[in-house]
């Protein structure tokens, strides 16, 4: 494959993927340069003085990696539209964080979402989170970072001078990129394959047009319910409590900035979705059956850069764009892992045993600690690219971490009574349960007896190494013809599941052992780290009853800014 995208890179699509990376690591010098406050560890917040916009494109980014833009449009063409009834998710994935997480985390005042924990339960919870965070931050999503050092070098060095003011930004940059690279394979492909009438006709005879799919079936891969309600669990463990996403909202001037970049989002997404969906059909209307696959031109993840060098055959400076396009996708994932990352290592690690260290010597660390993560990470890049499938598929199952935690949060945030031993003992089953799922499951295809039919090895692609998804189609299921039973049925369950039956494990396993050892009272809850859901639901009680289940505690004041002096 390498040689079919070298055979088709002019100097043209050089120069214009150098003019991205130069710009990228232009934007973050120049951040790194500019104000005084860049010097002090806020720029890990962006001096929390971004407005709405790019925060909100800046989310999108981190959102649209690498992954989303070669898998959605492999998972169409191989199994059909049903994929994009995964947007009915974000409505309830984007309007719970929005009304719920990000008012709780800002009034909080909070620099890492992990100092949540510790403000609701205690300091051992806190660095557990911690390390789950950083365990997967670490070891997932590294399908295509083989490809990717130089980039990863740029990006290391803007995020570890630029601080997250750079990251936003250059994630603002990269959106565009990203926009118009998919544009023009989607404009320039269904021209040739005789025009968007054409794409669809096509589309339907090869029935990849899905209908709405009803079937209540959870280890059914997709459906309408495991895409669409399943896929919220997923959306709340991204946009509601992980560190690089909840970090872009605090770097918001004001709470209502941050709830309405959560909206901004909204429409973007269904954008990207369909955007991925389109190239899809349009891939269909190109190969139809007869995929480069079969033919062995190339693997299923390098499918859609066979397709974009196919296309853009004899127009030179579109691959370079698109391919620039990727490496963006890349470049905000990656850069938004090394600030987080260095984010939660300063704040829940470092700080708290060294109360005395002095602002200069804080930022220098940080910006350290993001230049260390950043070698780390392009080490696994290289390990990955040398051992190639196994350990991706070992890679995607950390990502299943993302289901656990947000277990953890919603434990916290929604039950009053739940207590730090609840909270560990819970913590720990819920990551028992998705490892124990992930490796059955995984283990149960490998030694099927039967070949299991060919599936998208970035499939979940709109996640990426961010959350509980990266749980690919690696070791997501597809139902045989003998419905399994007992434990096979547990492994057999549909991978866009996993994130709500993890955390489920969390909060339902949390509450039992809080209420065995002693629930905690109203009166030892840290003011403002219980959203009061309970008490706007069981509004019916009288106020004793309430009292009793912890149910009276407002959330605090509304935050209208941060001020330094």
């Amino acid at each position: 494959m390498g040689e079919v995208v070298q055979m088709h890179f002019t100097t043209v699509d050089y120069v214009i993927f150098t003019v991205l990376l130069v710009a990228s690591a232009g934007i973050g010098l120049f951040y790194a340069f500019s104000g005084g406050r860049q010097r002090t560890t806020q720029f890990l917040m962006a001096d929390r003085s971004m407005s709405c916009l790019p925060v909100s494109l800046s989310l999108l980014a981190t959102f649209q990696s690498a992954v989303a833009i070669l898998g959605a449009p492999s998972e169409v063409y191989t199994f059909g539209t049903q994929y994009w009834f995964l947007g009915c998710s974000y409505f309830l994935g984007l309007l719970i964080p929005a009304h719920v997480f990000i008012p709780v985390f800002y009034r909080l005042r909070l620099s890492s979402t992990y100092e949540y924990l510790e403000l609701r339960f205690n300091k051992m919870v806190r660095i557990c989170g911690t390390v789950t965070f950083i365990f997967q931050m670490v070891l997932t999503g590294f399908d295509l970072w083989g490809a990717v050092l130089a980039m990863g070098l740029v990006c290391t060095l803007y995020t570890a001078l630029g601080g997250l003011k750079a990251v936003i930004w250059t994630d603002v940059f990269q959106t565009v990129v990203m926009f118009a690279g998919q544009l023009a394979v989607i404009v320039v492909g269904s021209s040739q394959a005789g025009g968007i009438g054409e794409v669809w006709r096509k589309a339907v005879n090869g029935s990849r047009i899905a209908g709405l799919d009803l079937n209540p079936d959870p280890l059914e891969r997709h459906t309408f319910w495991t895409l669409g309600v399943g896929g919220i669990f997923l959306m709340l463990a991204l946009y509601g409590v992980n560190q690089a996403q909840v970090q872009r909202y605090l770097s918001s001037r004001t709470e209502r900035e941050a709830v309405m970049s959560c909206y901004v989002v909204f429409p973007c997404q269904q954008i990207v979705l369909c955007l991925g969906c389109l190239m899809g059909l349009v891939m269909f209307a190109r190969y139809g059956e007869d995929s480069p696959l079969k033919k062995g031109y190339c693997s299923q993840i390098y499918m859609v850069l066979y397709f974009v060098m196919d296309v853009f055959r004899d127009l030179p400076g579109l691959p370079g764009l698109f391919v620039a396009c990727l490496f963006s996708g890349a470049l905000s994932t990656i850069s938004s892992a090394f600030n987080s990352l260095a984010t939660v290592t300063m704040e829940d690690l470092i700080k708290p045993h060294f109360p005395s260290m002095t602002e200069a010597k804080a930022t220098l660390l940080s910006k350290g600690l993001a230049l260390a993560y950043g070698l780390v990470c392009l080490a696994m890049a290289y390990i990955a690219s040398i051992m190639g499938s196994v350990l991706q598929a070992a890679f995607s199952i950390f990502g299943m971490v993302g289901g656990p935690l947000l277990g953890l949060f919603c434990l916290g945030m929604f039950f009053p009574w739940a207590n730090s031993i609840g909270a560990m003992v819970g913590l720990v089953a819920g990551l028992a349960m998705a490892f124990w799922i992930g490796i059955g499951s995984f283990v149960m295809r490998i030694s099927a007896p039967t070949p299991v039919p060919l599936l998208n090895t970035s499939a979940l692609p709109l996640f990426d190494n961010i959350t509980s998804t990266v749980m690919t189609a690696v070791v997501s299921t597809t139902t045989a013809k003998r419905r399994p039973t007992g434990v096979e049925a547990l492994y057999s369950l549909s991978y866009m599941w996993y994130s709500a039956h993890n955390s489920t494990t969390v909060v339902v396993v949390g509450l039992i052992v809080s209420l065995l050892t002693g629930p905690m009272k109203e009166k030892e809850l840290t003011p403002g780290t219980v959203y009061p859901v309970l008490g706007t639901l069981l509004f019916f009680l009288p106020e004793r009853y309430k009292e009793k289940l912890c149910c009276v505690t407002p959330l605090a004041h509304k935050v209208t800014s941060y001020s330094y002096s």
